[in-house]
């Protein structure tokens, strides 16, 4: 049976005080101890080796395993396993090998300050990633704890809550949680001018004014939410298309032909951690589609230039696909061989061609085949007539 040899400590501000009798042993036993400038501050009436974080911070699974044999200690902050180094380490190393210590998190901490239940919150990180992703999350009403990336962190949020119309939002930074220099920053969104430490924790209560940007995480965005060149999948093909997709948890969605990416960044505002490659040959659209993703709250959308099918060689394999645009029945075989089981494909056609491709594909693998029809009122001179968008042929199918 393997033997744990890798301790992970959730270290607060309170430092080795805040441990638990059992857990200070452990780290005062310990004779490498890794972490950051903060932990080792934290941690310096102990003598052991010391170890900062690695650069690149890629190195530090290959750097960890080259102390097995040894009493090791990582420090955290708070919990290891809740958006922190903990839960990488244990991806890349045998969970058999590793006990985790945890602390109370940053999350626990400021609900308790806020007064909110946890439960009832958005727990999200921007740390080390692009903030911009948390534009998914501003709703009416909505609470947000996240763990930001410095000092200048919530003066961005700010921005973006303001732009959207959700200046009204309360805003409070939290920072050194549980020690003797905790200080705590009130104001709103749109009058934010606080001077914060750059470890801090945001704390946000939205408010919508009465003409706030609605961006719910359910697929069917307006079309006017988009930066497009009227080529895209309009909003109500796009939430039935975005159904057929299913998208889920971590997720990788391949967008043949994303155009200005509206299904690609809908499936990753859909479900937490879902990812999506949009492959487009238009330079002009991969830049419409990127803006897109920053303004919605999906920047880590990949975008990929190259003609279908050959652009798909090498792609990680999808867990859906959706072929907007270059549909053939050589794309189809290349993308269909990539998907993983359980797989969904959803193809859309707007052209007899294409519709011809979709029904012999039907013919062949079996799936929905369905005929979209949708019609919005319009001005017709003085009065309001019914204006047909163009129809859309859509076939689906689930690899099994």
């Amino acid at each position: 049976m393997t033997e744990p040899w890798l301790h992970i400590v959730g270290i607060g501000e309170e430092g080795l005080a805040g441990l638990l009798p059992a857990t200070r042993a452990i780290v005062e036993a310990a004779e490498v101890i890794v972490g950051g400038d903060r932990h080792h501050d934290l941690s310096s009436a102990i003598a052991a080796e010391r170890v900062a974080w690695p650069s690149p911070f890629d190195a530090l699974i290959d750097m960890l395993r080259g102390f097995k044999g040894r009493r090791v200690v990582v420090l955290a902050t708070g919990d290891p396993l809740w958006f922190s180094v903990g839960a990488r380490i244990g991806r890349a190393i045998d969970p058999a090998e590793i006990v985790y210590h945890p602390q109370l998190s940053a999350f626990q901490l400021a609900a308790a300050r806020m007064g909110w239940s946890l439960a009832d919150v958005e727990t999200l990180t921007v740390h080390g990633r692009p903030v911009e992703q948390m534009i998914a999350f501003i709703q009416p009403g909505a609470r947000l704890l996240i763990l930001t990336t410095g000092a200048q962190t919530p003066a961005q949020i700010a921005g973006f809550l303001t732009e959207r119309g959700f200046g009204g939002s309360k805003m409070t930074v939290l920072a050194a949680m549980g020690g003797e220099r905790e200080a705590r920053f009130d104001g709103t969104a749109q009058d934010w001018n606080h001077t914060v430490p750059a470890f801090n924790t945001l704390a946000v209560d939205c408010v919508a004014a009465p003409d706030a940007a609605l961006l719910p995480r359910v697929p069917g965005l307006a079309d006017d939410m988009f930066r497009h060149d009227g080529t895209m999948t309009k909003q109500e093909v796009r939430a039935a298309t975005l159904a057929k997709l299913m998208p889920m948890r971590g997720a990788l969605l391949w967008d043949i032909g994303c155009g200005c990416g509206s299904v690609a960044v809908e499936w990753m505002r859909a479900a937490r951690y879902a990812r999506a490659i949009g492959i487009e040959p238009r330079a002009d659209r991969r830049a419409m589609a990127a803006a897109n993703a920053l303004a919605l709250g999906t920047p880590r959308l990949e975008l990929i230039e190259g003609q279908v099918p050959e652009a798909l060689t090498g792609l990680a394999a999808p867990d859906a696909v959706f072929i907007g645009g270059g549909l053939s029945i050589e794309t189809f075989d290349a993308a269909w061989e990539a998907l993983r089981p359980l797989g969904r494909l959803v193809c859309n056609a707007v052209t007899l061609e294409s519709e011809a491709v979709l029904i012999a594909l039907h013919k062949a693998h079996g799936g929905q085949l369905v005929k979209l029809q949708v019609n919005r009122a319009e001005p017709v001179g003085n009065l309001t007539g019914w204006r047909p968008l163009m129809p859309v042929t859509q076939w689906s199918v689930i690899k099994r």
